[in-house]
């Protein structure tokens, strides 16, 4: 797929990961206007009745800006849990379809009908994957592109070295991919493209900006805490992801010693179980690449920061080459 069109829109090549209650309208405007593709979770717009609001919000928004600067805000994407326990898929994407969102994320599962509806009015679909077998699946069932979940993500991660798995992906498809896993500065997006993918995909460095959902405890955690502070497990979810110890601690845990859990506990219901789960609130996600968040700052000021660093790592490579 031609992907010239997005990448033309980009300041630098790097994609906002949907953020579970912490990405709202704002930031992902922010994102957008900073020139990198800001996205959001269609179930954090709660009731579901909200989300129509937010789209008109986000579309009008971006419109003025469009109108206003000198140049144009990138797109943004909407992500969409598929799993199925999540019975607002289809309320969610009629809306999705309505608005014609640019940019649609599946996760959880590939589901072609979705695809479908994604490219009846020329939007495209990212799928996130955290090994091949899955890539291959997303790709046969419609799939415009990949995200690469690999080690170090935040939230729900794999355990697949990035390297790794873009070469393995790579071997069958040439189409666009975006890397996660432990990218949070220009230098770390400038490698993700060194490895052969099209886009860094970053997550945790936008939870500490100022126009993000998240408490500032939780801000402040990622401004101080590194890698060593975080511990993989299912124990939140049911599918393994990676999540800040003192977090669990505090919600009463060892997080030395965590109960094990499986994927049975997945529940993306709108009833009992995503509006009654306080460990999303409680329990705090983010990535291994945490270490280099120092400041919280506004969203364009880590955008320029990253703009900043990821040209200055082109320069040293330029000079050592």
């Amino acid at each position: 797929m031609d992907i010239s069109f997005l990448k033309q829109s980009l300041k630098i090549p790097v994609i906002g990961a949907p953020l579970f209650i912490i990405s709202n309208p704002n930031l992902v405007i922010e994102q957008c206007k900073a020139g990198v593709v800001g996205s959001f979770p269609a179930l954090n717009a709660r009731p579901k009745e909200q989300l129509d609001d937010w789209l008109y919000e986000i579309n009008e928004k971006l419109d003025e800006f469009n109108k206003s600067s000198s140049y144009k805000a990138a797109p943004y994407a909407i992500n969409q849990i598929v799993h199925k326990t999540n019975d607002r898929v289809e309320h969610d994407m009629e809306l999705t379809v309505k608005h014609r969102v640019p940019i649609v994320i599946t996760s959880l599962g590939a589901r072609k009908e979705v695809y479908d509806a994604v490219h009846s009015y020329g939007g495209i679909v990212f799928h996130d994957i955290i090994n091949n077998f899955f890539a291959k699946k997303a790709i046969e069932k419609g799939a415009d592109g990949l995200i690469a979940v690999a080690a170090g993500a935040g939230g729900h991660a794999g355990t697949i070295s990035p390297f790794a798995l873009v070469q393995e992906i790579r071997e069958w498809y040439d189409g666009p991919i975006a890397l996660s896993g432990s990218i949070s500065t220009g230098k770390g997006v400038l490698s993700a493209l060194a490895t052969g993918a099209d886009f860094g995909y970053i997550g945790s460095a936008f939870i500490a900006t100022k126009e993000a959902n998240a408490s500032l405890g939780y801000k402040e955690a990622i401004t101080k805490y590194n890698s060593d502070d975080i511990v993989y497990t299912d124990l939140v979810t049911g599918v393994k992801g990676n999540y800040l110890k003192p977090s669990l601690a505090s919600a009463g845990f060892d997080p030395d010693n965590l109960p094990k859990s499986d994927p049975s506990k997945m529940d993306f219901s709108s009833g009992d179980g995503m509006d009654k789960k306080k460990a999303w609130k409680d329990i705090w996600g983010c990535g291994q690449g945490i270490g280099s968040v120092k400041d919280i700052l506004s969203c364009k000021g880590l955008v320029d920061k990253l703009i900043n660093e990821y040209d200055e790592a082109k320069t040293r490579l330029n000079k050592i080459a």
